[in-house]
């Protein structure tokens, strides 16, 4: 307890000692476990993720639990570590090459601003969570330099079976207001589709989709929305859009790219042998599963 000499509490008193502690110079383990750093500097310079090295640090030194550092530790030291702690020059390194940190948004912290009632992940059928079918999309917006350009991406569950969506000039700007022109250009992405290959779609809770009722006859098992902040929930989805990178890179002007060179990457996407699917295409699989 911080109280005056006479051993009375004075909460001003105590409040400008906790103060004056928490201003003292610390130093953090990276300055004081030279060895430590070093390990973990070369490991970033191999691009190996925070989590990574900290699992790696537990399984390679069991006898040196000093050196257990949580991921979260090396990415206090990487953002704010100050002088003789981890190079900021490794941020480049990391996944998402940021050189500062962006704090993470709650899950509240968006909400979605629809002009017509949306429908829970929660409730799909069965036959959606079960990958059993083809027609059971997943769709969000990719988004380019500043992110002032999109591009739509509908991906099939079960073919991984790609669709891309042109969107119009602006569409961000426009918010809400924009549901109509970006449920045109949905429409016209999947329209080509046979019916019985477009079942269900399953989105984020971007505005874009503000008007999900004007798109809702083309998908008769429903237009479902993930929750806000938790993109895991269309990990089909998440996983193609970052294949996509290769051919939509995050420093590009979305806007220059023209239907003749999404349908081109389409093409390319929808015809590379896939893992996942016994090394057979996405195009192969869909046609297949919607004869």
């Amino acid at each position: 307890m911080t109280g005056g000499d006479d051993g009375v509490y004075r909460p001003g008193l105590a409040h400008a000692r906790a103060r004056e502690r928490a201003r003292r110079t610390r130093t953090g383990i990276f300055a004081q476990l030279p060895g430590l750093r070093s390990a973990v500097q070369a490991k970033l310079e191999l691009q190996w993720s925070p989590e990574q090295i900290a699992a790696w640090l537990r399984r390679a030194y069991p006898a040196r639990p000093e050196w257990h550092v949580c991921h979260e530790t090396i990415y206090q030291g990487l953002y704010f570590g100050g002088a003789d702690v981890l190079s900021r020059q490794l941020t480049r390194h990391l996944r998402t090459g940021r050189a500062l940190r962006r704090p993470r948004r709650t899950s509240t912290a968006r909400e979605p601003r629809f002009t017509v009632a949306s429908v829970s992940i929660r409730d799909r059928p069965p036959a959606v969570l079960e990958r059993s079918r083809v027609g059971d999309f997943e769709g969000d917006l990719i988004v380019g330099s500043h992110g002032r350009s999109v591009i739509g991406t509908l991906v099939d569950r079960n073919s991984r079976y790609l669709r891309l969506v042109h969107v119009p000039t602006g569409l961000r700007e426009q918010g809400w207001r924009g549901g109509h022109a970006f449920a045109a250009a949905l429409t016209a992405a999947v329209t080509g589709l046979p019916a019985r290959a477009r079942l269900s779609l399953t989105w984020d809770q971007g505005v874009e989709m503000a008007r999900h009722d004007l798109v809702a006859h083309l998908f008769p098992d429903g237009v479902y929305f993930a929750d806000a902040g938790r993109p895991w929930q269309r990990g089909t989805n998440e996983n193609t859009n970052g294949l996509l990178r290769q051919y939509l890179p995050r420093s590009a002007d979305l806007s220059t790219f023209t239907r003749d060179d999404l349908d081109r990457i389409e093409q390319l996407m929808n015809n590379r042998p896939r893992k996942t699917l016994s090394w057979a295409t996405p195009a192969q699989v869909f046609a297949a599963g919607a004869p």
